[in-house]
């Protein structure tokens, strides 16, 4: 999604060579999709979790949702982004369980959610939480999206005000008719740096022809232009990625939450301006959530993380559980 722009890397032939080679001899990768019990399995990832956390299943809004929950406290909705998981939150879930009853998600058509045909607008997606936060015995809940997430998030809000305390937005903001403004060439001269893949995901059967099974070249190329430090997401969390979205089914899934931007702007200009507290968290130059939540949300803390490309809580994860812990403490 957008991002810091000091994080942009510059990105030649010899550089995607290296990669697309790391990938090919990424043993990980190779192995395919995991047996349920796999390493790669939600099950497995679980329990490299400092605390205790466990994962289930809720039937809810005609599809199913994966979860990840653990902690005492209060509830707090974490909702990831493309192309990631609820993998993303590992780094910050251990220090939110402390104070919160965390409740990672797994959207519809991610990772071991279901992925059926229709529903990837924003509006149907945030019915799917509402049910299973409903389902889980909760009637109001905090919420906090990075990336798709955190559209999804907003629309929660906007959409389920009585259930919703307050919400954190990281890094990227609800679709508006500026993404119609976005620019697809970048400018001779300038950082290299343009979301193309924006377009690509327009696409129906092409990515899924181009990707499947290969998911990890676009996995370790968005790594390369939008981490500040490459060690913040390792081999085995790319891995992870790559393993989730590596399917046609997940690519099909995944590109449908940017084939509906068009429903949800046209859904997103119906709704009122939030009352309630929003904490807009952004990677330090990245100034366009702030720039949109303008007339959208009447009380909004904006909190820049520094040093941090896109990936908020995989590269500055102290500071981020810092700032939604000192938020939702409120």
């Amino acid at each position: 999604m957008t991002m810091n722009r000091r994080a942009a890397l510059r990105f030649g032939a010899a550089g995607g060579a290296a990669l697309i080679g790391a990938a090919a001899s990424n043993p990980a990768l190779a192995a395919g999709p995991p047996r349920p019990d796999g390493p790669l399995s939600d099950a497995a990832l679980v329990r490299l979790l400092p605390g205790d956390f466990r994962n289930g299943f809720a039937a809810v809004n005609g599809t199913t949702l994966h979860y990840v929950v653990g902690g005492e406290g209060a509830p707090l909705v974490l909702l990831p982004g493309w192309p990631q998981t609820w993998w993303q939150f590992r780094k910050i879930m251990p220090e939110l369980a402390r104070h919160f009853r965390v409740i990672a998600v797994d959207l519809r058509g991610m990772n071991s959610s279901g992925k059926p045909a229709a529903g990837y607008d924003k509006k149907t997606m945030a019915e799917d939480i509402y049910q299973l936060v409903r389902q889980l015995g909760y009637n109001t809940v905090d919420i906090a999206g990075h990336d798709i997430g955190s559209m999804v998030a907003f629309s929660f809000a906007a959409n389920h005000p009585d259930a919703v305390r307050r919400l954190s937005m990281l890094d990227v903001a609800h679709p508006d008719p500026s993404l119609y403004e976005l620019t697809l060439l970048p400018r001779p001269g300038v950082t290299p740096f343009f979301l193309w893949w924006f377009a690509f995901n327009q696409m129906r059967v092409l990515p899924e022809q181009l990707l499947t099974d290969r998911f990890r070249y676009l996995t370790d190329y968005l790594c390369e232009v939008i981490l500040l430090n490459q060690a913040a997401i390792d081999d085995h969390a790319r891995a992870v990625y790559a393993n989730a979205y590596g399917s046609s089914d997940a690519i099909r899934a995944g590109n449908g939450w940017y084939q509906t931007f068009g429903q949800d702007i046209v859904d997103g200009q119906t709704y009122p301006e939030l009352t309630l507290p929003v904490q807009a968290m952004y990677a330090q130059g990245n100034t366009s959530l702030i720039q949109s939540l303008a007339g959208r949300a009447g009380n909004v803390e904006p909190v820049q993380i520094n040093d941090s490309g896109h990936y908020l809580a995989e590269e500055q994860p102290e500071a981020v559980a810092a700032a939604l812990t000192r938020f939702f403490a409120n």
